[in-house]
């Protein structure tokens, strides 16, 4: 992936890991689109950064996301990098929660974090595959590989996305898009709620140790502790989620 001169859609681009990486992609000369569901949290990404282009999506809505790329295909034709980041994670028991009465709270999970980059990447590919350079990141996360017990949904829709990037990979090897996975581990962010990831990996250590990866081309990119995660054997995996799920189980219970 050229790392300058690229027109970029960042989902989920207001703030924590989608704005970390659109300041880099900034800096290195790139023009910008951030969309998230709010408004205000866009508008103080746009203060502190005024090149920022904004616009109000919200992933969970099929129409909204569709509305999204004929919004910036028609205004930013020269689009060519789309970067799949908007997610929500929850933390529950199933034995706790209620699935009847809930379950639009659930799904909601579901739909950004996998309905939507799928859907994203299915419109997007066809336009892109008609240009001289292109590509799609999905950021998925170290979950996909060993996952988070108390964490299911999550987990689950981050190892679906991992499945769909290889597909999306191979199927667009024949043309000039790109598919690249950036892996993340815990990162200090507001992910699931303030103060869940104080323990993570530092939000510009991370940012910066996945534009590295960009740089050196490779196409799945992890940093700290999920760089192992994604080569486990089955047993270590087995081994490490069990210790995990002991160490946080009393968070849900």
């Amino acid at each position: 992936m050229k790392l300058s001169g690229n027109t970029i859609l960042i989902t989920g681009g207001s703030a924590g890991i989608g704005l970390a990486f659109a300041e880099r992609f900034i800096k290195a000369g790139n023009t910008v689109i951030v969309c998230g569901r709010r408004e205000d949290v866009l508008q103080k990404a746009k203060e502190k950064h005024p090149s920022i282009i904004t616009y109000v999506s919200d992933m969970a809505i099929e129409s909204e996301r569709v509305s999204l790329f004929d919004w910036v295909t028609t205004h930013y034709p020269d689009v060519n990098v789309l970067i799949n980041n908007a997610g929500i994670q929850q933390r529950f028991n199933v034995l706790k929660a209620d699935a009847k009465n809930d379950w639009n709270d659930f799904n909601k999970e579901i739909m950004i974090n996998i309905e939507a980059p799928i859907q994203l990447s299915m419109l997007f590919a066809p336009f892109f595959a008609k240009k001289e350079d292109a590509t799609i990141i999905n950021v998925t996360s170290g979950l996909a590989f060993t996952p988070f017990v108390i964490a299911p949904i999550y987990s689950a829709t981050k190892a679906a996305l991992h499945s769909f990037t290889m597909s999306l990979r191979h199927q667009l090897s024949a043309t000039s898009v790109e598919v690249i996975e950036v892996a993340p581990p815990a990162v200090n962010t507001d992910l699931g709620g303030a103060g869940l990831h104080t323990t993570g990996e530092p939000l510009d250590a991370f940012a910066d140790g996945i534009f590295k990866g960009l740089e050196e081309g490779k196409q799945e990119i992890g940093y700290g502790s999920s760089v192992n995660r994604l080569r486990m054997s089955r047993d270590d995996i087995d081994d490490y989620v069990a210790n995990m799920y002991q160490a946080t189980k009393d968070l849900i219970e």
